[in-house]
């Protein structure tokens, strides 16, 4: 059995209005995590992994690319412990 593990990150830079809910949603379809990605008010995005630790650390990973008209600046990181209680990984709006 893999090791689990769950994961908050706000994303700060260029990263709303650029597509990066969607491509953080297909990171996480693609590597078989669940949890939520958003837009906050103050132009950060938020987003939460919760899955194998590998694939959430690809996906992390993944984050700091973004999609191509997307420029990450920082990724505030907080490693939470694993619940297990999330069913699929959904666009907060």
């Amino acid at each position: 059995m893999s090791d689990k593990a769950r994961v908050h990150l706000i994303i700060s830079g260029r990263v709303q209005g650029v597509f990066y809910r969607a491509f953080t949603r297909e990171t996480a379809v693609r590597h078989g995590l669940r949890g939520w990605v958003g837009n906050l008010y103050d132009g950060t995005v938020e987003a939460l992994f919760e899955g194998d630790k590998n694939a959430v650390e690809a996906a992390v990973a993944e984050c700091y690319k973004g999609p191509p008209s997307s420029h990450v600046e920082h990724i505030e990181i907080t490693w939470e412990a694993w619940t297990g209680g999330l069913e699929t990984f959904s666009v907060r709006y």
